[in-house]
């Protein structure tokens, strides 16, 4: 199964764009999207061709903001949008239970706003591990794709000196990825590529970043280390344009 994930960044945006039209050339299986910006009637119905015929949405409180969104070839058993960890009603998160297999389409938090926004997304970051780890005392294996709002080394952006007082790159949120990788997670892409380098999911908007290769690699799939002998690939589509971050997937055995 081809998985990807991608923050679109509205998604009303980037179908008047017609920037997803990749999907018909890729055929994911199931594509999971952050911060899509809208309610379900108001997403676009012909987004591509690609038969992706099961949607499901959950949509921030506020209008305009946040949210995600997954459309999958195969039905799930189960899809939960209450879990308790997003307090703030932002829609950051999917819950997909397929076998013994559950699924986390993930926006989380960005903590450049404030204090207070930093200390949310740590407690979000808390939160949502104390969860994972609950699921995999039920015998699931994990799969957690979408915006983790942090890279994680030196290698994952541009300029790292100039960063490291910065949000996104900040010891304390670093440090809740080493421990996510301590307690039997996998970065999909790292293990695969190794300690490839330029290689980006996010790039500003500001001084032609993109166009000179300026990011951060702030998207991840991430799964739990009994997944890793069904993992066939894992990638990144810097050429998809439409939003200031691009796709990233995996092909693995479900």
């Amino acid at each position: 199964m081809k998985l990807i994930s991608w923050n679109v960044n509205g998604i009303r945006a980037v179908a008047s764009k017609k920037a997803f039209s990749w999907v018909d050339t890729y055929k994911p299986d199931i594509l999971c999207l952050q911060e899509i910006k809208a309610e379900h009637e108001q997403i676009p119905t012909d987004l591509f061709r690609h038969p992706l015929t099961h949607h499901y949405v959950n949509s921030a409180k506020k209008k305009g903001y946040s949210g995600t969104m997954s459309l999958s070839r195969i039905p799930f058993a189960d899809t939960s949008t209450d879990l308790q960890i997003d307090h703030t009603e932002e829609g950051r998160i999917l819950e997909h239970r397929f076998g013994d297999t559950v699924l986390l389409n993930v926006y989380f938090p960005n903590g450049q706003q404030s204090e207070e926004r930093l200390a949310h997304k740590m407690r979000f970051y808390a939160d949502f591990l104390e969860h994972m780890q609950t699921l995999r005392h039920e015998g699931k294996s994990i799969i957690v794709c979408g915006d983790v709002n942090t890279a994680h080394r030196e290698i994952d952006l541009a300029h790292p000196k100039a960063n490291e007082n910065t949000s996104g790159f900040l010891p304390i949120e670093r440090a809740w990825i080493d421990m996510l990788l301590h307690v039997g997670y996998v970065d999909t892409f790292r293990h695969v590529h190794g300690d490839r380098k330029d290689a980006y999911s996010w790039w500003s908007y500001r001084a032609g970043a993109r166009a000179r290769n300026v990011g951060w690699r702030i998207d991840y799939f991430f799964i739990s280390e009994e997944l890793v002998p069904r993992l066939k690939d894992a990638f990144i589509l810097p050429d998809v344009h439409g939003s200031d971050h691009c796709p990233v997937g995996i092909d693995i055995e479900l």
